[in-house]
């Protein structure tokens, strides 16, 4: 009987295969090895695939589709309820094989190659940051220990650690000295690291048109809109500005129940990443409006009537609306631009 829906259970080198008809019926129950997939999948008549979004799912997604499947990815905790006894490869097969069936079901948009190498130079550089920061503290509380206290930046601490270094005034021995030109030397290397890692980002930024076109958005600059948009691929996958916005996490998380609609703060759902950076870059605009002392447009009455970190995630929320509208329509971003109901 004909295969019309499959689920697979990825792993490292052993895959669970779950396949069902158009009934519903479950026709299909192997384990599969690495080096068998690609034969098995080539000689099955083409079918709907699930696969969890997780290591390796978007580059068996590619090999399948171009075998002339659909593919279908959804993040695991979707996949979850559908769970039925004790977690197995089986059993999450299954599992996946009847979620990817859903009508309502939400799907992660398989990325191509390329959008996968610029996530890799972002994942990369923010693993640098982290070190580099990590690396300054350290250096910070060792030198707080005996009664140096240099002020919290990078920038300080390339400014004055050499000083103190050299300055024979202080209590600091021969050894101790060394150590903290060691940690300063990989200190540097870190954060030549990661101006590379810009660098790349920068280049590919200015080789895409599309990544170009989000940068003309106030708080958009050349990190974020690459990274959104080989995050995001093709728009037309959300159904509206808005559905973006809460894949982001930028929406209000609810608690309502019995009738009675009640909104926290926002939901954090989806990537950590991506909101960091439309938040930053809100941030940035606001610096810049109370800088140059702007008295008109919606920021400015934001401001004066709600906190200033509310007035950011509502600007980094109506950026991703703007993100979405650019994306989907392809259009070029106006400053100026009106709504036509508003005009009306």
């Amino acid at each position: 009987m004909k295969i019309t829906t499959v689920g697979i259970d990825l792993a490292k080198s052993v895959f669970a295969v779950h396949g069902v008809n158009e009934h519903g019926r479950t026709v299909l129950k192997k384990v599969l090895r690495r080096n068998q997939i690609t034969a098995f999948f080539a000689n099955l008549p083409a079918c709907l695939i699930g696969m969890e979004a997780c290591a390796s799912a978007h580059y068996w997604a590619r090999k399948l589709q171009a075998m002339g499947h659909t593919v279908r990815l959804i993040a695991p905790q979707f996949v979850k309820p559908y769970v039925k006894t004790n977690k197995n490869d089986a059993a999450d097969a299954e599992a996946i094989c009847e979620a990817v069936a859903r009508p309502n079901m939400r799907f992660v948009p398989v990325k191509n190659i390329e959008q996968q190498s610029v996530l890799s130079l972002h994942r990369v550089r923010q693993g640098f940051v982290r070190a580099r920061t990590a690396q300054a503290n350290q250096i910070r509380g060792l030198l707080g220990e005996f009664g140096i206290v240099v002020p919290q930046g990078i920038a300080h601490l390339v400014r004055r650690v050499p000083e103190l270094i050299e300055d024979a005034g202080n209590e600091l021995i021969g050894s101790f000295r060394l150590l903290i030109q060691r940690l300063m030397d990989h200190l540097k290397e870190l954060d030549r690291q990661v101006r590379e890692l810009e660098a790349q980002i920068q280049a590919w930024h200015r080789s895409d048109e599309t990544s170009c076109r989000l940068a003309s958005v106030p708080g958009i600059g050349p990190l974020t809109a690459s990274a959104l948009v080989a995050s995001i691929g093709d728009a037309k996958s959300f159904r509206s500005a808005r559905q973006l916005a809460a894949w982001l996490g930028l929406v209000p998380r609810q608690n309502s129940s019995g009738g009675k609609n009640v909104l926290l703060g926002i939901s954090k759902r989806g990537d950590t990443y991506l909101r960091t950076l439309l938040i930053h870059g809100a941030r940035s605009v606001m610096q810049s409006a109370v800088r140059k002392q702007q008295k008109d447009g919606w920021l400015h009455e934001l401001l004066q009537r709600r906190n200033a970190n509310v007035a950011a995630v509502a600007l980094a929320n109506k950026n991703a609306r703007i993100i979405w509208a650019l994306l989907a329509h392809g259009r070029e971003f106006r400053p100026d631009y009106t709504p036509a109901i508003a005009v009306a």
